[in-house]
C-alpha cells in the first residue's frame, strides 16, 4: 500500500500499462507510449493475452474514447466538455497516462490563474541579478511538455480570465511559445497535444473565444446512460477509494448503491425512472462524482461507528447533505420526494425513516 494518500494514474496502474507495452505491437504516433489501440484498451478494459485483464477506467460509449484519442493522435487539441461529475478530469488524467507516462504536466484552472502558470515565469532574484535569461526562466507545465513532447492537461478552463485563455492561441495554431523577453523561443516536439476540460454549467464565466474554440476538437462526455452502467461506475470507484483510505467496510451488495444512484437521477432528471412521477429538481449537481463521495463517506461510518456493514442510515445524512445546498430552496424540494416517492416504494422504508430524522 502506497504511503501517498492519492496515487497518479501511471503510478497506481503501472502494472496494467506495463503489461500493455509489452503485448502492443501496433503503430505508434511519435512519442507515444502505446498505440491508440492500447490506449482505449487502457480506458476501457479488455483482455489480453497470457490471461492479463485490464481494468475498465471509464464506462460509457466506446465511440467517445476513440475520438478523443483518434484527435490526440492529429495536431488538433481535445477539449473534453461536460456537466460536473462526468469524468472529465479522471479521463483526461489516463488519457495522459497512457500516452506518455505522465499526467502530472497539469494546469489547474481558477478566476486567479494568471499568465505566468499557463506560459512561463521568472526567478525574480536571478532576474533582477542578471536580466532576462534562460537560466531565470521558471517554465510552466505547458512548456515542459512542449519541450518533451508529452501531453498537458488544462482543467476547467472556462474558469481562467479569457486574455489568460487567448495565451494558448499562439501554441495551438503555431506550436510555439514565443519567449519575446529573451528573444527566442519553444518549439513543441511530436507527440505534445493539450488537453483541456471545462463543464457545461461554467458557459458565460469566462467564455472561450471563437478563435480558441476553433483550435479545439471539442468531446462531450454524457452522465452515464443507463442505472446500471451509474451503479458499477459508483461501486467501482468507491471500491477504490474505500481501498486507498483503508476503511474496512466493505461493499458486500449493491443495494445501498443503487438506491443512492436512482434517487439521484430521478432528481437530475426531474422524473422517476417508471415515467410516472414529475418531480421539482433542486439547485445541486447530483452528478456521479457526489454519488461516489455518499457512498464512501457511508462506508467510513460503517466502519467506524457501525458494525462494518453499509445501510440506509450510514448512507442518509450524505445524501441529505448532496441533495440540501439551498436551505431555503431545496430542503422543500427534497422533503417532498421523501414523501411521494420514497414513502411509496417497497423495502424502502428504513431508507425513509432515516433520512427524515437527518432532515428534521
Amino acid at each position: 500500500m502506497s504511503e501517498h494518500l492519492r496515487q497518479h494514474a501511471e503510478q497506481q496502474y503501472a502494472e496494467e500499462l506495463d503489461a500493455l507495452k509489452q503485448q502492443d505491437k501496433r503503430p505508434k504516433p511519435p512519442n507515444w507510449e502505446l498505440s491508440p489501440w492500447a490506449v482505449a484498451t487502457y480506458l476501457l478494459g479488455g483482455k489480453l493475452e497470457k490471461g492479463v485483464t485490464i481494468s475498465p477506467k471509464y464506462i460509457g460509449d466506446r465511440r467517445i474514447i476513440e475520438i478523443a484519442i483518434a484527435t490526440l493522435a492529429t495536431d488538433r487539441a481535445l477539449l473534453l466538455l461536460g456537466v460536473p461529475g462526468t469524468a472529465k478530469s479522471w479521463v483526461s488524467e489516463h488519457l495522459s497516462a497512457a500516452i506518455c507516462g505522465d499526467s502530472t504536466l497539469l494546469v489547474q484552472g481558477t478566476a486567479g490563474t494568471s499568465e505566468e502558470a499557463m506560459r512561463y515565469g521568472w526567478n525574480y532574484a536571478r532576474l533582477l541579478a542578471e536580466g532576462p535569461s534562460s537560466a531565470a526562466l521558471v517554465e510552466s507545465p505547458l512548456m515542459r511538455a512542449m519541450q518533451t513532447g508529452r501531453i498537458c492537461r488544462i482543467e476547467e478552463l472556462t474558469r481562467i480570465p479569457a486574455d489568460v485563455q487567448d495565451t494558448l492561441i499562439t501554441v495551438l495554431s503555431e506550436k510555439t511559445l514565443p519567449i519575446a523577453e529573451i528573444n527566442s523561443e519553444v518549439q513543441a516536439v511530436r507527440g505534445f497535444n493539450i488537453i483541456a476540460t471545462a463543464n457545461d454549467r461554467d458557459r458565460g464565466v469566462n467564455d472561450m473565444s471563437s478563435a480558441l474554440t476553433r483550435r479545439f476538437n471539442t468531446v462531450v462526455l454524457p452522465t452515464p446512460a443507463t442505472l446500471d452502467d451509474e451503479v458499477q461506475i459508483v461501486q467501482q470507484r468507491a471500491s477504490a477509494l474505500s481501498m486507498g483510505l483503508d476503511i474496512p467496510a466493505k461493499l458486500d451488495g449493491l443495494d445501498e448503491i443503487r438506491r443512492v444512484v436512482t434517487i439521484f437521477r430521478e432528481l437530475r432528471a426531474g422524473l422517476t425512472e417508471d415515467g410516472q412521477t414529475k418531480l421539482k429538481s433542486p439547485s445541486s449537481t447530483l452528478s456521479t462524482a457526489e454519488a461516489i463521495s455518499v457512498v464512501v463517506n457511508g462506508l467510513s461510518l460503517a466502519s467506524h461507528f457501525g458494525d462494518g456493514r453499509l445501510s440506509a442510515s450510514d448512507m442518509a445524512s450524505g445524501i441529505v447533505g448532496a441533495v440540501i445546498k439551498d436551505p431555503s430552496a431545496d430542503r422543500q424540494i427534497w422533503l417532498e420526494y421523501l414523501e411521494t416517492v420514497a414513502r411509496e416504494r417497497e423495502d424502502w422504508s428504513d431508507f425513509y425513516e432515516a433520512c427524515r430524522t437527518v432532515t428534521g
